[in-house]
């Protein structure tokens, strides 16, 4: 037998609004702050303030419940725009001593596996951002999407950073088992795996009632944790998971609410991913190439799986030095925003498993929509900050 760490993702993209070729050279306006606001306040709606809701009652009525979060830079201010009572209601949260939060890239990139200096400024960004709303410093780090790889740890551990979090892949653990604490390759930093396939019956089998083991309540998820053996039951998931992804219909906001009596009947308690750091590693895993936590190729092909989308991801980036150097604080911010992994996701052209989750919030009709789109926008900051020529030559048959 052994404890859950229940841990949620919090997060959501500025969405970029329409840019045409006609734009160009016209007008910085690149996102959609009408479509972010009601996408904002209807997840407010729905989701963050009712599971803040029931995650304080469960607070209040279990002494050992614990929570942990990580919430990107985008939400935070998207909270301080659309949805203040959510950010309080989070500060509150906070303030009951239950609460740990994470440390992640402030804009929810892929910065770790393009640029290392963007990837600490943005590390670096978000652990002010945490210090500052929930006067917390993380221990743990949480990089976007899990994206993972040795490199990453080291880094991680380079930053101060006591512990990363990780999928618990099959593809890297074989035999062995996600509910244990790892080690990082050549890098003194613990590794904290998610338990994939419990997470997922939550965050994407749970409402499927053509599902073997449908319906799911918390004392039969309760049963299925209790005779594992291991240092911890890691239970990641996005936090939307609850209204959102699955809509208060489906009874998951009653299976959160009656999760920690289940688990309390079988003695499980909760724990933060920084009470795992005591626990002395079971042995290293070695993971040269870079994982993530999303769909069944667990690797980066969602993001950077196309010509379209290593395109872009590449010019963007390209862009870095030009925009520093211009000095224009909103400007920056701006590329910065351009940066989340959200806007190459929307150009992927896979099929996904579990793609009606992940294009729920999709803005497009087509990913060469939304390359054609971003395309347009880093022409014109190109323009702006005076980029080198020929920058943009290889792909002007895009974007024309």
């Amino acid at each position: 037998m052994t404890n859950a760490c229940l841990y949620f993702q919090v997060h959501q993209p500025f969405r970029i609004a329409k840019y045409t070729l006609f734009d160009i050279g016209k007008h910085t306006r690149y996102f959609d702050e009408q479509k972010n606001k009601e996408i904002m306040q209807k997840i407010a709606g729905k989701c963050y303030l009712p599971a803040n809701h029931i995650i304080k009652e469960l607070i209040h009525k279990h002494p050992d419940f614990k929570v942990t979060y990580s919430i990107t830079g985008t939400a935070i201010e998207q909270f301080q725009k659309y949805a203040p009572a959510v950010l309080r209601s989070f500060k509150e949260l906070a303030d009951t001593g239950k609460v740990e939060f994470l440390t992640e890239t402030s804009h929810h990139s892929l910065s770790s596996l393009n640029n290392k200096e963007e990837f600490t400024t943005q590390v670096k960004q978000h652990q002010k951002l945490i210090k500052e709303h929930f006067g917390q410093k993380p221990k743990i780090f949480r990089n976007t999407e899990l994206v993972y790889n040795n490199e990453i740890a080291k880094t991680a551990k380079e930053l101060g950073f006591k512990a990363i979090l990780a999928e618990g892949w099959d593809g890297i653990l074989g035999w062995r088992s996600p509910n244990y604490v790892y080690k990082a390759k050549d890098a003194k930093i613990r590794l904290l795996l998610k338990n994939y396939k419990l997470s997922d019956d939550v965050a994407f089998r749970f409402s499927n009632k053509q599902w073997s083991q449908w319906p799911l309540t918390a004392e039969k998820y309760a049963d299925w944790i209790a005779p594992i053996m291991g240092d911890s039951v890691n239970l990641f998931m996005d936090y939307e998971t609850f209204g959102e992804h699955q809509w208060h219909d489906t009874g998951i906001f009653n299976f959160l609410k009656h999760l920690p009596k289940a688990l309390a009947k079988h003695n499980i308690s909760f724990q933060h991913p920084s009470e795992l750091l005591k626990i002395e590693p079971k042995e290293e895993l070695d993971v040269p190439n870079t994982i993530s936590w999303a769909d069944v190729e667990r690797d980066t092909s969602a993001w950077l799986g196309n010509k379209m989308q290593e395109a872009a991801h590449t010019k963007a980036y390209e862009l870095r030095k030009d925009v520093l150097a211009s000095g224009d604080q909103e400007l920056i911010e701006k590329w910065r925003k351009l940066t989340t992994s959200d806007h190459f996701y929307y150009m992927c052209t896979k099929w996904f498993s579990d793609g009606d989750v992940h294009k729920y919030f999709n803005p497009y009709d087509t990913p060469y929509e939304c390359f054609i789109n971003y395309m347009n926008i880093l022409q014109d900051i190109a323009d702006r900050v005076e980029a080198k020529p020929g920058l943009f030559d290889s792909i002007k048959k895009w974007i024309r």
